[in-house]
């Protein structure tokens, strides 16, 4: 496996959380590596265009946690248990669509003979180092690397000395630093053409949910802005970490480094449970809440051509094939 597959693989991984809702929905997705993975309430499917044009599919049963074990319908629990599913999920996607890359990089590559060569994927090992580098450069760069700061900013300026001050300016390093490394990686092509599928993705679910015949001409009338979108779940969870975190009793850094990082489930349940409260009703003040994420979308989701439709179509197309066959009824929002 090339240097720039594992690359390209480990900066999609940093992007999951985004393009990734995180919510049981009837019909649901994700972009990944020039595809999208769609998936119905028990079945997904990941869609992938490979570089002579045709498109690699794969899919699967999928079980719902809250069917299976009645502890994941619990206010609080089943948003921890759902994200973690659906990272699980995304991630099996992401690395499907990361082995279809590697198959067309090594169809490229001269051959040393006519004798056809291995079927090529990404190793076990370089998928575990990856999973192992991005949970640690995640709680280096949303946990450590804030605290730090602002500890280093309270022995200049004493008026971040006061619990509030010091978790709200805290609270504001995280945002800019996500903000900034969402625009920067968005400045690169490959970033750029995924989230060309995040919005085909976006506008093939709406096109599905608003009953009419799901066809690249009809989801291309619809917009890529989605209140379910990962961006929005995110931005709702950083700024709900400001009055969580200022609730620590503790002074020292360690301790608030390692309570941060054992509140992260309460700050996941509870933003769930928000935004769930806020999809129900559209109309209530605390709809307000999503708004940061639509307009965040504004970089993680672009217009996307016809052809990047017709990807998330066939992945949409595979989930509900599938559904249908396990006996599964879907219904319109």
């Amino acid at each position: 496996m090339s240097a720039r597959a594992f690359l390209r693989f480990f900066v999609h991984t940093q992007m999951m959380p985004i393009l990734e809702g995180g919510e049981e929905t009837l019909v649901g997705g994700q972009a990944v590596m020039e595809g999208v993975m769609m998936r119905a309430p028990h079945s997904y499917c990941v869609a992938v265009r490979k570089a002579d044009g045709s498109i690699a599919t794969a899919e699967k049963p999928l079980a719902r946690l809250s069917e299976k074990h009645r502890i994941f319908k619990l206010p609080l629990v089943r948003g921890v248990a759902t994200l973690g599913q659906a990272m699980k999920l995304g991630y099996d996607a992401l690395r499907f669509s990361t082995n279809v890359a590697i198959e067309d990089m090594a169809a490229a590559e001269p051959k040393a003979s006519a004798k056809a060569a291995p079927k090529k994927e990404m190793p076990g090992w370089a998928m575990t180092m990856n999973l192992l580098f991005s949970v640690v450069f995640l709680i280096a760069l949303y946990k450590f690397l804030p605290l730090y700061l602002v500890t280093k900013l309270e022995k200049v300026y004493p008026v971040f000395a006061g619990h509030m001050a010091f978790n709200v300016m805290d609270g504001a390093i995280r945002i800019a630093i996500f903000l900034a490394f969402l625009f920067g990686v968005s400045r690169f092509k490959d970033m750029h053409r995924m989230f060309q599928y995040h919005g085909a993705e976006h506008k093939v679910v709406f096109n599905y949910e608003a009953g009419q015949p799901v066809t690249v001409a009809n989801a291309q009338r619809f917009t890529t802005f989605h209140p379910r979108c990962g961006t929005s779940f995110l931005m709702v969870l950083m700024f709900l970490a400001i009055p969580i975190n200022a609730l620590i009793p503790f002074d020292g850094f360690a301790a608030k480094l390692i309570c941060r990082i054992a509140l992260l489930p309460v700050t996941i349940g509870l933003s769930y449970e928000l935004i769930r409260f806020a999809a129900k009703r559209p109309g209530s003040i605390l709809a307000l809440v999503t708004a940061p994420g639509l307009w965040l979308q504004r970089i993680t989701t672009q217009p996307p051509a016809d052809d990047q439709a017709e990807v998330a179509i066939r992945a949409l197309d595979g989930a509900m094939t599938l559904e249908a066959a396990q006996g599964g009824e879907l219904i319109i929002a």
